[in-house]
């Protein structure tokens, strides 16, 4: 039974990350085609708070219930595909916590530009691009470490 429960909540904490993820990009590009600073900012807002309460704690859950389904399966972490799993999910990670950074200025300086009248500044275009293409690595990803579990592939280094 708690095998079942942990497959659960780890499939659920996946879903969720992927989910959110693929969602947070969907809106964020849309509001930025609008090239208008008050939406570009209603969304941005959203998008912090969607990043902070579901995100971060998918991300801080994910490794809990993955490693605790392991231990209750009977996998040791040194399978290479977890091995693998975990390095994608660090390497997601080091995408992610930039794009978290430069969500919440995205969101200052749409913000700020919609208070003041103003156009977007530079600044705001050059972090949106970084912002756009720290997301593909991270998608890709979590698309292999979907694949990863789902096939858990025998790995040989050698």
């Amino acid at each position: 039974m708690m095998e079942e429960l942990l497959r659960l909540a780890h499939v659920l904490g996946a879903a969720v990350l992927f989910g959110t993820g693929a969602g947070i990009a969907f809106f964020m590009v849309m509001a930025h085609r609008t090239r208008d600073p008050a939406t570009i900012a209603h969304v941005a807002g959203t998008v912090v708070v969607a990043d902070t309460v579901f995100t971060a704690t998918a991300v801080i859950l994910q490794p809990i219930s993955g490693a605790w389904l392991a231990y209750e399966v009977g996998w040791p972490l040194t399978e290479r595909w977890i091995v693998l799993s975990l390095a994608l999910y660090v390497l997601t990670g080091l995408f992610w916590l930039p794009v978290v950074f430069i969500q919440v200025e995205l969101r200052n300086l749409a913000r700020s530009a919609a208070a003041t009248g103003k156009a977007l500044p530079a600044r705001y275009f050059r972090l949106y691009r970084i912002w756009f293409i720290c997301g593909f690595p991270a998608f890709f990803s979590v698309v292999a470490i979907f694949w990863l579990m789902l096939t858990r592939p025998a790995i040989e280094l050698f």
